[in-house]
């Protein structure tokens, strides 16, 4: 190569060195990940041990969904009682992420509006979970679950100013402290349930919010709290978009699904490679929030309200659930195990706003690659 090429070559690269942007880190407590990435929590167990360690390794944060992580896991707790089966399930699930990930950042997502809350909670704090997201809910009362781990970064999810502000004014009045991080929601294509008033076109976009929120923790506490993105994210444009309008990291969760170490089964998978926005529909759900799903059979006969749709509660899993209470909708958690498990006709599909067709399942590895590196 001549020395002119070389040159060349050189100039190119310092080129695309000042153009494309080096992602951020993204600090949530004591924790700094290399990458402003966190995988987001999918259940019944498509979320797990093995793909947020292979998210962690990656430089991103990883994510145990926690919700119905005991069903159909070990065969010797099917005749124990179903929360305490869902304990020793995340306690083995967060032992296997660590022997996967020893320095990565793992954490457990768990909604708020599960009759196992406080308990899950608490076993993640104490079996060495980094971080706790929350979701389907405020978690007004979290703190004291956690207040032996001081270690152990909180991070609520939100989808208004008004919810985050309800949030903050409660844990520094009766804690003392505030969230270590925001995951503030999009409801615009967030997958899974979202806020009732995104139907009605009554939120703002997703840049005011963010600014909103920044201004009411700078003049009401004097701090800068890291705000994470979860909805409409797919690729590195869309982090960059995210970054650009003042988010300090993104949550990313349907991308996830086409990966090797994603735990469901290969029939959910392979249904997602064909995945688009235009099949999502909008079906009511037993939590009493509308939520984003692919459009299949299960879908069809939910929005229907078909006599075929199976109401029958399997564990009495949630504080207040239509299907249990009132004999609506159907079983959330039998829904969602049935389409992990490939049951794709019969069970119900959760899938985020952004989701597009892609060729192949690959590695988290490679995937997180695309994400962080431009070309």
């Amino acid at each position: 190569m001549s020395e002119q090429n070389l040159g060349e070559d050189v100039d190119r690269a310092l080129l695309r060195l000042t153009i494309i942007p080096m992602l951020p880190s993204l600090q949530i407590g004591r924790y700094i990940a290399r990458y402003p990435i966190i995988q987001g929590a999918m259940a019944v167990r498509i979320a797990g041990a093995s793909l947020a360690a292979a998210v962690a390794n990656a430089g991103g944060i990883g994510l145990i969904a926690s919700f119905g992580i005991g069903l159909n896991s070990d065969p010797d707790r099917r005749n124990r009682q179903f929360f305490a089966a869902n304990r020793l399930a995340l306690i083995e699930e967060l032992q296997q992420a660590r022997q996967l990930s020893p320095d990565g950042i793992v954490g457990v997502n768990i909604l708020v509006a599960a009759r196992d809350y406080p308990q899950m909670a608490e076993t993640a704090a104490e079996h060495g979970a980094n971080l706790i997201v929350t979701g389907a809910g405020l978690p007004l009362d979290l703190p004291q679950y956690t207040q032996n781990y001081p270690d152990v970064a909180l991070v609520p999810s939100v989808a208004t100013v008004a919810a985050a502000q309800t949030l903050c004014e409660t844990w520094h009045q009766q804690y003392q402290r505030l969230p270590d991080a925001l995951i503030l929601e999009n409801c615009k294509s967030i997958g899974g349930h979202f806020a009732s008033q995104c139907e009605e076109n009554t939120v703002d976009p997703i840049d005011t919010t963010i600014a909103q929120l920044r201004h009411y923790l700078s003049q009401r506490f004097g701090v800068t709290i890291p705000i994470i993105i979860s909805g409409g994210i797919w690729d590195r444009g869309d982090i960059d978009r995210a970054i650009s309008i003042g988010a300090d990291g993104v949550q990313i969760g349907t991308r996830f699904i086409t990966t090797e170490e994603c735990g469901a089964d290969l029939r959910y998978k392979e249904f997602h490679l064909q995945a688009h926005h235009h099949k999502l529909v909008t079906v009511p759900s037993p939590v009493g929030k509308p939520a984003r799903a692919m459009r299949n059979q299960f879908a069809e006969n939910a929005l229907a309200d078909s006599p075929t749709l199976e109401k029958r509660c399997i564990a009495s899993c949630l504080e207040s659930c239509l299907c249990r209470d009132n004999r609506q909708t159907y079983c959330l958690l039998q829904a969602l195990d049935r389409a992990a498990r490939g049951d794709i006709d019969r069970g119900l599909i959760f899938s985020g706003g952004a989701v597009k067709p892609i060729d192949r399942i690959l590695p988290v590895s490679e995937l997180m690659t695309s994400l962080t590196q431009r070309t």
